[in-house]
């Protein structure tokens, strides 16, 4: 029997079908090996597509044909057996039972039965598919659902949203083939003719699907709106995205028809202790795991010990997800806002947002008051995983009354996580709004203005930051603060270093010094052991920086895992052992410190070790190698806001190397090796620093010929483009020259920068010419 023989047949696919290669193939491995395979996911992810392709490509497999069960329409679950006798073409027979009459049927034949749309049924259908896996061994199940039916021998295979690229320029960014924006692009074509995807809506395409979740009904609702709201206006929009996602097509599913009816079905499904935790969780802005669950989201409605059922059933129900096997789970932001929604009824919600914050500030604390021991790069780590949740308690602490003190706390006790993952402008924006409500002196202003001065520093805007520590200080010394009035001292030496002050910086180091041994600052001195380093080593005292830089690491002492300071302390001892001519002794110091800056993360750190190896490599006339790694500082640099924080010592031993190694290089090469560098992953430039290793692109010029280079990834017409961009003209120009609309035009130049990881049209005559000297 053929697929649609049944009344239950295959519909003809009306729309085209966008990406979930992965999936689809991993389905149909699944059916090989399994009798009973659910297909699971959130409602509008597209559980049904992937099922429905899967069914059509795996067909030949069943003599007995493939026959769809739509169960959508159905809610008496005693009709179940009746409905699938119905799609199988069964007529009904009075003296015997429906289910008898199916088993009947499917005893002795071979064919796959579909069953779509199973979580309003799911007890029926776990009942029913159980009994026929029992009494039909030829008969394969494949079922659809937000929940697994739970049934001996099931394979649950979950369809997560389609992903949503990176922008243009990101680290493998740039492609849209299978991603959410693709099918943006064919269904907003199919309701605009003529819509294209061009570099001047791209990003706004890009935004649109990632404040969808990548969900594929969200965006085949947001598409329909078009016909009346331009992208901007949809975007602009997007805040109620319940009541904007309205009005879908007449024939689809009543439940998909709009983005609320969608998620309502799946609340429908849900207990009320499930529906009462979905409200809860909305809380959480990102990852959460079970402990951090009950403490926010337990009370004397839903006690501790009750919170984990109804989340394993929101987990079952595709509504929580859960994120690897680390014991995080996570909500897709379209069903946390209708959470948000809901919650918004309850008298508890600032009670659960007073514990989300009570949870996160012990955190910040504990990472805080334990900064320099072994464990500081897994707690920071752990931190990082819950940026949108501590963005979350700020927010609410800045918004719930009397909890003010505590916004201030977290904002600064993050210091250090601010600086470590180079968040020093979002650092500064929680700093400025505490700071807004404590106008008056107190010590949560003096320590406020502490912490944004240190991040203003490193931010290369040392009058800012000057101008913060000379209010802070007088005032933490008024109010008897001891630590903040040491630390903010430690911030106003940096300021001198950077700055290029060294007789100020001598006089602020003793006093500062003074001061942090009376309170018995460790990470203070520290700092300052680093900072006197860096001090030391620009003013030429190199053996007086290495005494400092000992000192430090001394200090935290010899078997000390802390990374972030020691990285600093081995980084500014490399340099100094450069600068005195012991490039065997730099060289180790700077492969310690990127050890210790890459386990962390410390974009910005790793930006400084690699400065070090550009010195040694231009050293030894390794001038390839130098531009390699030029290159692939300089994204690290651009996302800290400045090089060396301004600090003019460093740029002009950085602009010496440059200078060099330009020099060195054939016309256009700089520009190429450059370019690559900034292209290469993080953890292959952090592998060929540490281990002195070309990359293998680096080979000696006479076989450069043979080497493909980043212009083999264009295509013939990128080409044609670049060589005009190369010559100087506009994107108006070259449209007229090649007969193309300027949206072209302007999209042909877009892909050409993506795929050639640079952000200027300049550099795209250099790697040409390059390519000339090949």
């Amino acid at each position: 029997m053929a697929v649609g023989t049944f009344r239950g047949g295959l519909p003809v696919e009306v729309t085209g079908f966008v990406g979930r290669s992965e999936e689809l193939a991993e389905v149909g491995r699944l059916l090989e090996r399994a009798r009973l395979v659910t297909v699971v996911g959130a409602g509008g992810v597209g559980k049904t597509r992937v099922a429905l392709r899967v069914a059509r490509s795996v067909a030949a497999r069943y003599p007995g044909g493939v026959c769809l069960v739509e169960l959508s329409g159905l809610h008496d679950p005693e009709l179940l057996p009746g409905t699938v006798g119905l799609a199988l073409g069964l007529p009904e027979q009075s003296v015997r039972s429906q289910l008898e009459t199916v088993l009947d049927y499917l005893r002795g034949r071979e064919l796959l039965l579909v069953l779509d749309t199973c979580e309003h049924l799911v007890d029926a259908c776990a009942m029913f598919a159980d009994t026929v896996l029992r009494e039909a061994p030829g008969v394969t199940v494949l079922a659809t659902s937000r929940q697994p039916l739970d049934v001996p021998g099931e394979h649950t295979y979950p369809v997560p949203p389609l992903p949503v690229p990176e922008p243009y320029g990101a680290s493998g960014g740039g492609s849209v083939e299978g991603s959410a924006v693709e099918l943006f692009a064919q269904r907003a074509a199919a309701v605009c003719p003529g819509f294209q995807i061009t570099a001047a809506n791209h990003d706004q395409v890009l935004a649109l699907c990632r404040r969808l979740d990548g969900i594929p009904l969200a965006i085949e609702l947001a598409t329909v709106r078009l016909r009346a709201l331009s992208l901007d206006q949809l975007l602009d929009r997007l805040e109620d995205r319940f009541r904007l996602l309205a009005g879908g097509r007449r024939t689809a599913l009543p439940r998909h028809q709009t983005l609320r009816t969608a998620i309502d079905w799946s609340h429908e499904l849900c207990t009320p202790a499930e529906r009462l935790l979905w409200a809860r969780l909305s809380v959480f802005a990102g990852p959460f795991d079970l402990a951090t669950a009950e403490h926010v989201c337990a009370d004397d409605v839903l006690p501790r010990a009750e919170v984990m059922e109804p989340l394993i059933g929101l987990v079952d129900k595709s509504l929580v997800l859960r994120d690897g096997d680390g014991g995080q789970y996570r909500m897709l932001d379209t069903i946390r806002e209708y959470g948000a929604e809901n919650l918004a009824g309850f008298d508890d919600a600032d009670a659960l947002r007073g514990r989300h914050v009570d949870r996160h500030l012990a955190e910040v604390r504990f990472f805080d008051e334990n900064f320099t021991d072994d464990a500081q790069a897994d707690r920071y780590h752990a931190l990082r995983g819950k940026h949108d949740g501590l963005r979350a308690s700020l927010q609410y602490a800045l918004a719930l009354p009397g909890r003010q003190r505590d916004a201030a706390a977290l904002a600064a006790r993050l210091w250090g996580y601010w600086q470590i993952s180079g968040l020093l402008t979002e650092g500064r924006y929680w700093l400025t709004k505490a700071l807004d409500r404590f106008p008056e002196p107190c010590s949560e202003r003096a320590e406020l203005l502490t912490v944004r001065a240190y991040l203003t520093t490193f931010g290369s805007d040392p009058v800012a930051a000057a101008a913060d520590l000379n209010e802070a200080i007088p005032m933490a010394d008024a109010l008897g603060d001891l630590r903040v009035g040491a630390r903010a001292r430690v911030y106003l030496h940096l300021v001198a270093v950077f700055g290029g002050d060294p007789d100020r910086a001598v006089a602020l180091s003793a006093e500062a010094r003074e001061k942090l041994a009376a309170t018995g600052d460790v990470v203070g001195l520290s700092q300052l052991d680093t900072q006197d380093g860096h001090l030391y080593h620009m003013t030429g005292d190199h053996f007086r920086a290495l005494d400092f830089c000992e000192r430090g690491l001394r200090r935290l002492g010899a078997g000390s895992r802390e990374r972030w300071i020691r990285g600093y302390l081995l980084y500014v001892s490399s340099v100094a052992h450069y600068r005195k001519g012991d490039h065997a002794a730099a060289a180790e110091r700077a492969r310690a410190a990127l050890h210790c800056k890459f386990a962390l993360g410390d974009r910005i750190g790793i930006a400084y070790c690699l400065e070090t190896f550009v010195l040694l490599a231009v050293s030894t006339d390794r001038h390839a190698r130098a531009a390699w790694l030029l290159g692939a500082a300089d994204p690290l640099w651009e996302r800290a806001g400045s090089r060396f924080s301004g600090t003019a010592a460093m740029n002009e031993l950085h602009r010496s190397a440059e200078t060099k190694v330009r020099a060195s290089l054939p016309p256009g090469r700089y520009e190429e090796l450059h370019s690559l560098g900034a292209r290469t992953a993080i953890e292959q430039v952090v592998e060929a620093a540490i281990n002195d290793a070309d990359p293998p692109a680096l080979v000696p010029s006479a076989r450069a010929q043979e080497t493909p280079t980043a212009l083999d990834a264009l295509t013939r017409r990128e080409r044609e483009v670049a060589a005009l961009v190369a010559e100087g003209l506009s994107n108006r120009e070259i449209a007229g020259r090649l007969f193309i609309s300027k949206r072209t035009a302007d999209a042909h130049v877009e892909h050409i920068l993506s795929k050639l990881g640079i952000s200027s049209r300049v550099l795209i005559a250099g790697l040409l010419e390059a390519a000339r000297h090949r």
